[in-house]
């Protein structure tokens, strides 16, 4: 890939994220362990904590996860709460191996300020604390918490929505399929940003030396995420676009650039959404490298993504709604 191959408001970030970027699948895991020693105490459970900056408010809340452990959620909301308002599970990304929900908080505070919105973010478990399902497990049981605390919160239970970047996007699509399958909990639209959905190569994740994302990082969260089940029968709900059915999913919004690794997986994604009758709205941005918006937000290319994002949000909540099922 040509320097020239990528949008010029990003080629200075593109610079600076190809040296931070590892080369080598080893590399990427050494660094995932390290970020994520470094960010270990984030993770430590304590007493609800509450903060105001402007119109929002953040809420620290914990739940208990399913094998017993403390679930960390953050919560993003206005600061003078309305009732009967969107509740959003946005889960961040990190290749299911690094991140935390404080990555993701710019993005929650733009949807609240769209729309009034109440936004969930799960600490989920990282690939390196455990593999698949882990991850899967602790974004699910999130949206069950939101659906059983939205009258509390203000949410509306008939317009519960999951949206992310990147991994966060792959687990987007991997809890609305885990949600159609289980049919516990209804999903009005979902939001998979870029989403890493696919563990088999493609014609642009093969030699992909992009900045921020690249081949050797795919595989090595791949590797780390899958564990065993690499190279093996990967079921969909680790990685969703083995799915052959994907009828009866929710409205989609998701747009992602096309020097990316995930460009081919997220195009196939949503041609099959759409064979399955499912309504796409999808959009490419050229000479956008991985996470493009997030690192270079500045840049206008990546003001036009959160433009993008953030009507065809307002759109959606204007449109679709999903009653919960009976219980």
């Amino acid at each position: 890939m040509t320097p020239q191959a990528i949008d010029p408001g990003l080629r200075r970030a593109a610079r600076l994220w190809r040296w931070l970027t590892p080369r080598t699948p080893e590399g990427y895991q050494r660094q995932a362990r390290a970020i994520n020693v470094l960010s270990a105490r984030r993770r430590r459970p304590g007493a609800p904590t509450s903060r105001v900056r402007g119109d929002v408010e953040v809420v620290q809340r914990w739940t208990t996860r399913r094998d017993g452990g403390p679930l960390r959620l953050l919560v993003v909301r206005p600061a003078v709460p309305r009732a009967g308002v969107p509740g959003v599970l946005w889960l961040h990304g990190g290749g299911y191996a690094i991140g935390t929900p404080e990555q993701s908080r710019a993005t929650a505070e733009r949807l609240v300020a769209a729309t009034d919105c109440v936004v969930v973010l799960p600490d989920y478990r990282l690939s390196t604390q455990a593999p698949y399902p882990a991850a899967l497990d602790d974004s699910y049981d999130a949206l069950l918490w939101l659906r059983d605390h939205a009258d509390e919160l203000g949410a509306a239970d008939d317009q519960l929505v999951v949206g992310g970047e990147s991994a966060g996007g792959g687990l987007t699509a991997a809890v609305t399929l885990l949600a159609r399958d289980r049919g516990e909990v209804a999903v009005a639209f979902q939001v998979p940003l870029y989403p890493m959905v696919d563990d088999r190569p493609t014609a642009s994740s093969r030699d992909n030396h992009a900045p921020v994302w690249n081949t050797a990082t795919n595989e090595g969260a791949w590797d780390l995420y899958l564990g065993g089940l690499r190279g093996g029968d990967v079921p969909p709900h680790a990685a969703p676009a083995r799915a052959t059915d994907l009828r009866g999913l929710p409205p989609t919004i998701t747009f992602v650039g096309d020097v990316e690794p995930f460009h081919d997986e997220v195009l196939a994604y949503v041609a099959a959404l759409r064979d399955a009758g499912v309504p796409v709205t999808s959009r490419v941005f050229a000479g956008a490298f991985h996470g493009f918006d997030l690192v270079a937000p500045s840049a206008p290319v990546s003001r036009e993504a959160r433009a993008f994002l953030l009507d065809g949000f307002r759109d959606a909540v204007a449109t679709h709604r999903a009653a919960q099922p009976r219980r």
